[in-house]
Protein backbone atom coordinates (compact mmCIF):
# COMPACT_ATOMS: atom_id res chain seq x y z
CA UNK A 1 0.00 0.00 0.00
CA UNK A 2 0.85 3.75 -0.63
CA UNK A 3 0.85 5.94 2.56
CA UNK A 4 1.56 9.93 2.43
CA UNK A 5 2.50 11.47 5.60
CA UNK A 6 4.51 14.19 7.68
CA UNK A 7 4.30 16.58 10.44
CA UNK A 8 4.98 19.74 10.70
CA UNK A 9 6.68 21.38 14.16
CA UNK A 10 7.55 24.50 15.80
CA UNK A 11 9.78 25.78 18.43
CA UNK A 12 10.52 29.09 19.90
CA UNK A 13 13.96 29.37 20.82
CA UNK A 14 14.90 31.29 23.85
CA UNK A 15 18.58 30.13 24.13
CA UNK A 16 21.06 28.35 21.81
CA UNK A 17 19.71 25.14 21.46
CA UNK A 18 20.58 21.30 19.71
CA UNK A 19 17.62 19.43 18.46
CA UNK A 20 17.61 15.84 17.82
CA UNK A 21 14.60 14.95 15.61
CA UNK A 22 13.79 11.08 14.61
CA UNK A 23 10.77 11.92 12.56
CA UNK A 24 11.40 10.33 9.02
CA UNK A 25 10.28 6.97 8.19
CA UNK A 26 12.80 3.64 8.58
CA UNK A 27 13.68 2.27 5.21
CA UNK A 28 13.69 -1.35 5.49
CA UNK A 29 12.93 -4.14 3.16
CA UNK A 30 9.19 -3.78 3.78
CA UNK A 31 8.49 -0.04 4.23
CA UNK A 32 10.43 2.02 1.29
CA UNK A 33 10.41 5.74 0.93
CA UNK A 34 9.13 6.66 -2.47
CA UNK A 35 9.82 10.68 -2.21
CA UNK A 36 10.49 12.68 0.72
CA UNK A 37 10.80 16.24 1.17
CA UNK A 38 12.01 18.36 4.20
CA UNK A 39 12.43 21.74 5.18
CA UNK A 40 14.07 23.55 8.29
CA UNK A 41 13.23 27.15 8.77
CA UNK A 42 14.26 30.02 11.01
CA UNK A 43 12.91 33.43 11.37
CA UNK A 44 13.51 36.06 13.80
CA UNK A 45 11.44 36.65 17.01
CA UNK A 46 8.64 34.34 17.27
CA UNK A 47 7.51 33.82 13.66
CA UNK A 48 4.39 35.73 14.20
CA UNK A 49 5.14 38.04 11.42
CA UNK A 50 5.29 35.09 8.79
CA UNK A 51 7.24 34.79 5.54
CA UNK A 52 9.11 31.97 4.43
CA UNK A 53 12.58 32.23 7.02
CA UNK A 54 15.95 31.19 6.23
CA UNK A 55 17.33 27.68 5.67
CA UNK A 56 19.02 26.16 8.69
CA UNK A 57 21.85 23.37 7.87
CA UNK A 58 21.22 20.18 9.81
CA UNK A 59 23.14 16.93 9.83
CA UNK A 60 21.12 13.18 9.05
CA UNK A 61 22.77 9.57 9.95
CA UNK A 62 21.35 6.20 10.44
CA UNK A 63 21.67 4.38 13.40
CA UNK A 64 23.44 0.96 12.51
CA UNK A 65 21.76 -1.34 15.15
CA UNK A 66 17.98 0.38 15.19
CA UNK A 67 18.10 1.97 11.36
CA UNK A 68 16.44 5.15 13.23
CA UNK A 69 17.06 8.17 11.00
CA UNK A 70 18.48 11.36 13.42
CA UNK A 71 18.50 15.25 12.24
CA UNK A 72 20.66 17.27 14.56
CA UNK A 73 19.65 20.94 14.22
CA UNK A 74 21.58 23.81 15.67
CA UNK A 75 19.04 26.95 16.49
CA UNK A 76 20.63 30.48 17.27
CA UNK A 77 18.72 32.27 20.33
CA UNK A 78 15.56 34.86 19.45
CA UNK A 79 14.27 32.91 16.51
CA UNK A 80 11.27 30.70 15.61
CA UNK A 81 12.46 27.48 14.08
CA UNK A 82 9.81 25.48 11.51
CA UNK A 83 10.59 22.02 10.52
CA UNK A 84 8.48 20.65 8.02
CA UNK A 85 8.71 17.00 6.50
CA UNK A 86 6.85 14.81 4.18
CA UNK A 87 6.88 11.53 2.35
CA UNK A 88 5.19 8.88 0.23
CA UNK A 89 5.94 5.50 1.53
CA UNK A 90 5.35 2.49 0.10
CA UNK A 91 4.37 -0.55 2.67
CA UNK A 92 4.09 -4.26 2.22
CA UNK A 93 3.28 -5.95 5.80
CA UNK A 94 3.10 -9.22 6.29
CA UNK A 95 0.42 -11.06 7.75
CA UNK A 96 0.45 -14.24 9.24
CA UNK A 97 -1.92 -16.66 11.79
CA UNK A 98 -1.04 -16.23 15.34
CA UNK A 99 -2.06 -19.71 16.08
CA UNK A 100 1.83 -20.60 14.41
CA UNK A 101 3.55 -18.36 16.49
CA UNK A 102 5.12 -19.54 19.02
CA UNK A 103 7.81 -18.03 22.26
CA UNK A 104 11.20 -18.66 21.60
CA UNK A 105 12.76 -20.40 25.06
CA UNK A 106 15.26 -17.98 26.52
CA UNK A 107 18.43 -20.52 25.65
CA UNK A 108 17.51 -20.15 22.28
CA UNK A 109 16.93 -16.18 22.05
CA UNK A 110 19.78 -14.80 19.74
CA UNK A 111 22.20 -12.68 21.80
CA UNK A 112 21.28 -9.39 19.62
CA UNK A 113 17.65 -9.39 21.52
CA UNK A 114 18.68 -10.28 25.14
CA UNK A 115 18.80 -6.15 25.70
CA UNK A 116 15.13 -6.21 25.26
CA UNK A 117 14.50 -8.86 28.38
CA UNK A 118 16.04 -6.17 30.41
CA UNK A 119 14.40 -3.03 32.49
CA UNK A 120 14.62 0.06 31.55
CA UNK A 121 14.32 3.42 32.04
CA UNK A 122 10.57 3.72 31.31
CA UNK A 123 10.13 -0.88 31.47
CA UNK A 124 10.67 -1.53 34.91
CA UNK A 125 9.96 -5.51 34.37
CA UNK A 126 11.61 -6.05 37.79
CA UNK A 127 8.90 -4.63 39.44
CA UNK A 128 6.14 -6.47 37.72
CA UNK A 129 7.20 -10.16 37.39
CA UNK A 130 5.10 -11.05 40.56
CA UNK A 131 1.76 -9.52 38.78
CA UNK A 132 3.00 -10.77 35.40
CA UNK A 133 2.81 -14.22 36.02
CA UNK A 134 -0.45 -13.84 38.55
CA UNK A 135 -2.17 -12.58 35.02
CA UNK A 136 -0.49 -14.67 32.41
CA UNK A 137 1.62 -16.88 33.62
CA UNK A 138 -1.30 -19.75 32.92
CA UNK A 139 -1.97 -18.53 29.51
CA UNK A 140 -0.64 -20.53 26.46
CA UNK A 141 3.37 -18.82 25.53
CA UNK A 142 2.44 -17.47 21.91
CA UNK A 143 1.35 -14.27 20.12
CA UNK A 144 -1.94 -14.97 22.10
CA UNK A 145 -0.54 -14.43 25.63
CA UNK A 146 1.12 -11.04 24.30
CA UNK A 147 -2.59 -10.03 22.46
CA UNK A 148 -3.85 -11.00 26.10
CA UNK A 149 -1.46 -8.66 28.03
CA UNK A 150 -2.76 -6.48 24.87
CA UNK A 151 -6.57 -6.88 26.20
CA UNK A 152 -5.27 -6.58 29.98
CA UNK A 153 -3.99 -2.82 29.29
CA UNK A 154 -6.32 -1.98 27.29
CA UNK A 155 -9.17 -2.62 30.10
CA UNK A 156 -7.47 -1.59 32.85
CA UNK A 157 -5.87 1.76 31.60
CA UNK A 158 -7.92 4.03 30.45
CA UNK A 159 -6.63 6.54 27.46
CA UNK A 160 -6.68 9.81 28.78
CA UNK A 161 -4.50 12.67 27.37
CA UNK A 162 -3.21 14.89 30.11
CA UNK A 163 -2.92 11.52 32.73
CA UNK A 164 1.11 11.01 31.75
CA UNK A 165 4.03 13.43 31.09
CA UNK A 166 7.41 12.52 29.43
CA UNK A 167 9.08 10.87 32.97
CA UNK A 168 5.87 8.74 33.58
CA UNK A 169 7.11 5.12 34.09
CA UNK A 170 4.83 1.88 33.34
CA UNK A 171 4.66 1.26 37.32
CA UNK A 172 3.14 4.57 37.78
CA UNK A 173 0.89 4.21 34.66
CA UNK A 174 -0.27 0.94 36.31
CA UNK A 175 -0.73 2.91 39.66
CA UNK A 176 -2.40 6.04 37.87
CA UNK A 177 -4.74 3.68 35.47
CA UNK A 178 -4.18 6.26 32.72
CA UNK A 179 -2.17 6.83 30.20
CA UNK A 180 -1.49 7.83 26.52
CA UNK A 181 -0.21 5.46 23.41
CA UNK A 182 3.80 5.75 24.71
CA UNK A 183 2.41 4.87 28.82
CA UNK A 184 0.17 1.49 27.27
CA UNK A 185 3.19 0.64 24.76
CA UNK A 186 5.24 0.90 28.18
CA UNK A 187 3.26 -0.86 30.86
CA UNK A 188 2.76 -4.05 27.74
CA UNK A 189 6.37 -4.38 26.88
CA UNK A 190 7.32 -3.99 30.64
CA UNK A 191 4.96 -7.16 31.20
CA UNK A 192 6.23 -9.40 27.94
CA UNK A 193 10.07 -8.39 29.83
CA UNK A 194 8.50 -10.23 32.83
CA UNK A 195 7.26 -12.75 31.30
CA UNK A 196 10.72 -13.58 29.60
CA UNK A 197 9.50 -12.47 26.08
CA UNK A 198 11.89 -9.85 24.62
CA UNK A 199 10.04 -6.65 23.43
CA UNK A 200 10.68 -3.26 22.38
CA UNK A 201 9.33 0.47 22.24
CA UNK A 202 8.09 1.47 18.44
CA UNK A 203 6.91 5.21 17.33
CA UNK A 204 5.19 5.49 14.15
CA UNK A 205 3.21 7.07 11.76
CA UNK A 206 -0.66 5.74 12.02
CA UNK A 207 -3.17 5.84 9.10
CA UNK A 208 -6.45 6.07 10.84
CA UNK A 209 -5.78 7.69 14.09
CA UNK A 210 -7.90 10.46 15.64
CA UNK A 211 -7.22 12.86 16.01
CA UNK A 212 -3.69 12.97 14.07
CA UNK A 213 -0.54 12.12 15.72
CA UNK A 214 2.67 10.38 16.20
CA UNK A 215 2.02 6.73 17.58
CA UNK A 216 3.47 4.43 19.83
CA UNK A 217 3.12 0.50 19.78
CA UNK A 218 5.54 -2.21 20.35
CA UNK A 219 6.84 -4.74 19.03
CA UNK A 220 7.60 -8.60 20.81
CA UNK A 221 10.14 -11.25 19.56
CA UNK A 222 7.85 -14.45 18.90
CA UNK A 223 8.59 -16.93 17.03
CA UNK A 224 12.14 -16.58 15.25
CA UNK A 225 11.11 -12.47 14.50
CA UNK A 226 9.51 -9.16 15.85
CA UNK A 227 5.66 -8.95 16.04
CA UNK A 228 3.25 -5.98 16.06
CA UNK A 229 1.07 -5.44 19.02
CA UNK A 230 -1.21 -2.37 19.62
CA UNK A 231 -2.27 -2.22 23.29
CA UNK A 232 -4.68 1.08 22.63
CA UNK A 233 -6.38 -0.59 19.34
CA UNK A 234 -6.64 2.90 17.73
CA UNK A 235 -5.14 2.26 14.38
CA UNK A 236 -4.64 -0.73 12.19
CA UNK A 237 -1.24 -2.50 12.64
CA UNK A 238 -0.74 -3.56 8.95
CA UNK A 239 -0.59 0.53 7.75
CA UNK A 240 1.80 1.65 10.64
CA UNK A 241 4.63 3.11 9.27
CA UNK A 242 8.01 2.56 11.37
CA UNK A 243 9.93 5.89 12.29
CA UNK A 244 11.66 4.32 15.55
CA UNK A 245 12.84 1.90 17.91
CA UNK A 246 13.83 1.14 20.96
CA UNK A 247 14.14 -0.31 24.34
CA UNK A 248 11.74 2.88 25.39
CA UNK A 249 10.50 5.84 24.46
CA UNK A 250 13.99 7.34 25.79
CA UNK A 251 15.55 5.41 22.94
CA UNK A 252 13.05 6.60 19.98
CA UNK A 253 11.79 10.16 20.94
CA UNK A 254 10.45 12.11 18.02
CA UNK A 255 12.35 14.97 19.93
CA UNK A 256 14.86 15.81 22.13
CA UNK A 257 15.91 19.38 23.10
CA UNK A 258 19.23 19.99 24.69
CA UNK A 259 18.90 24.18 25.35
CA UNK A 260 16.23 26.72 25.82
CA UNK A 261 13.37 25.92 23.41
CA UNK A 262 9.76 25.62 23.64
CA UNK A 263 7.24 23.95 21.20
CA UNK A 264 4.62 26.30 19.74
CA UNK A 265 3.03 24.20 17.51
CA UNK A 266 2.59 20.50 16.04
CA UNK A 267 0.46 18.89 12.67
CA UNK A 268 0.76 15.29 12.08
CA UNK A 269 -0.73 13.85 9.28
CA UNK A 270 -0.72 9.98 7.89
CA UNK A 271 -3.45 8.87 4.73
CA UNK A 272 -3.59 5.73 2.83
CA UNK A 273 -3.91 6.79 -0.89
CA UNK A 274 -3.53 3.16 -2.35
CA UNK A 275 -4.49 -0.11 -0.86
CA UNK A 276 -6.07 -0.07 2.30
CA UNK A 277 -9.37 1.60 3.53
CA UNK A 278 -8.73 2.59 7.32
CA UNK A 279 -11.97 4.80 7.22
CA UNK A 280 -13.94 3.10 9.67
CA UNK A 281 -10.82 3.18 12.84
CA UNK A 282 -8.73 0.18 13.96
CA UNK A 283 -9.70 -3.81 12.59
CA UNK A 284 -7.75 -7.01 13.28
CA UNK A 285 -5.66 -8.67 10.24
CA UNK A 286 -4.17 -11.73 12.66
CA UNK A 287 -0.53 -11.35 13.28
CA UNK A 288 1.74 -8.06 11.94
CA UNK A 289 5.44 -8.83 11.71
CA UNK A 290 7.33 -5.51 12.39
CA UNK A 291 8.83 -3.99 8.89
CA UNK A 292 12.32 -3.92 10.05
CA UNK A 293 12.10 -8.04 9.45
CA UNK A 294 13.16 -8.86 5.58
CA UNK A 295 10.86 -10.05 3.00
Amino acid sequence: MKIRLGCQLGYRINGSTTLVLNIQPAETPRQRVLHEVLRITATDGDGSGGGEGQAVPYESWTAAVTGNRYLRVRAAAGTALLVHHEAEVLLEPQVADPAGINEVPYAELPPEVLPHLWPSRFCESDKLQRLAWREFGAIAPGHGRVTAICNWVNDRIAYLRGASNPTTTATETLLAGAGVCRDFAHLSVAFCRALGIPARFVSAHAPGLVPPDFHAVFAAFLGGRWWLFDATRQAPLDALVRIGEGRDAAEAAFAEINGDAVPTGMEVHAEVTEGLDVAHGARTVGAVADVAEAP
